[in-house]
């Protein structure tokens, strides 16, 4: 290669290797969203979702799939409409988050990753239900880490509600960084795939 060569020949094959990727310039489908219809509609969708919280809903079977809009900007400057990670809720005498009910438990850990004596049993959206071993009161509150195997952990807060009738206490969470709620929903839009992968063609 040549001395003024602007790239080295490690950055061009690192380069053809991205080019060739089939992986990349893969769109998401769920990401963004063409709105046919008429201007009116998409501008009044625009303005409704920077003022307000907009959301489509899904019904399919007992359940419910509601996305948040958002408005997002690209490089141009451009507004657009997005799609934002769905919430799942399942229809009965009441409409409830759709929890996924764990294979194997998983104990919540600590800043430092280690586990400690809740171990989570049941996890929505909304809330988790917990178990509470080596004879540990359950806490009021807590503040830990959910690191279900083969995903990035997850920051959950959650507050007592009630124990149930096999001794495991549901707690509702209290997600105040939108990162993390994003992750949790993203995390269980995952799990919703694998166990009805119909819905997810």
């Amino acid at each position: 290669m040549q001395r003024d060569a602007l790239l080295t020949q490690d950055e061009l094959d690192f380069i053809q290797t991205m080019q060739h990727n089939p992986q990349l310039n893969v769109r998401d489908a769920t990401s963004s969203l063409l709105v046919n219809g008429g201007s009116q509609i998409r501008d009044l969708l625009t303005r409704l979702a920077a003022h307000e919280q907009v959301t489509i809903q899904a019904s399919f079977e007992n359940q419910q799939m509601t996305f948040p809009l958002h408005l997002v900007e690209d490089e141009f400057h451009a507004l657009h409409l997005r799609l934002g990670v769905p919430s799942i809720y399942e229809d009965g005498p009441m409409v409830r988050p759709w929890r996924l009910v764990l294979d194997e438990p998983v104990a919540l850990e600590n800043a430092k990753g280690q586990p400690g004596t809740l171990w989570v049993h049941e996890v929505s959206c909304k809330g988790v239900l917990l178990e509470a071993r080596n004879k540990t009161k359950p806490p009021k509150h807590f503040a830990l880490w959910f690191s279900p195997s083969g995903y990035e952990r997850i920051a959950l807060r959650g507050t007592f509600e009630k124990e149930n009738e096999k001794g495991f206490y549901a707690y509702q969470l209290s997600q105040g960084d939108t990162d993390e709620t994003e992750r949790l929903r993203q995390f269980i839009l995952q799990q919703h795939r694998l166990t009805h992968p119909t819905l997810h063609l």
